[in-house]
């Protein structure tokens, strides 16, 4: 067990209009993403099931057969190994949860997030 309190986890500056701070347990990752107006997560998959809640502002989510807009207090599920991308739409923060552990994240495999 452990206790946490994100004001007191590092940000992890991905590019200029990315930032993240992320929290491991033993079976899932959480993490804090912020992202500038017009932010842009590239096209990628991953083994994870991802839950995605908008904390602040919005994402457009595209999929390959979709377009889903997620607004602040609207959580969105990506199947595993779903391609998608987001653009921010105004300025967000949204809360990811990952299971299992983003392990490409702990090994530092994720350049396509980096700017």
């Amino acid at each position: 067990m452990g206790l946490h309190t994100w004001n007191d986890i590092p940000v992890d500056r991905m590019s200029a209009s990315i930032s993240r701070k992320v929290i491991h347990s033993g079976r899932i990752t959480i993490a804090r993403i912020y992202l500038a107006k017009g932010a842009v997560v590239p096209r990628h998959s991953h083994e994870n099931e991802q839950v995605t809640t908008m904390e602040k502002g919005r994402l457009r989510f595209q999929f390959d057969d979709r377009e889903v807009i997620v607004d602040a207090g609207q959580t969105l599920v990506i199947l595993p190994n779903e391609p998608h991308s987001a653009e921010a739409l105004e300025e967000s923060v949204a809360l990811d949860l990952f299971a299992p552990v983003r392990e490409d994240w702990i090994r530092g495999d994720d350049a396509y997030l980096r700017g």
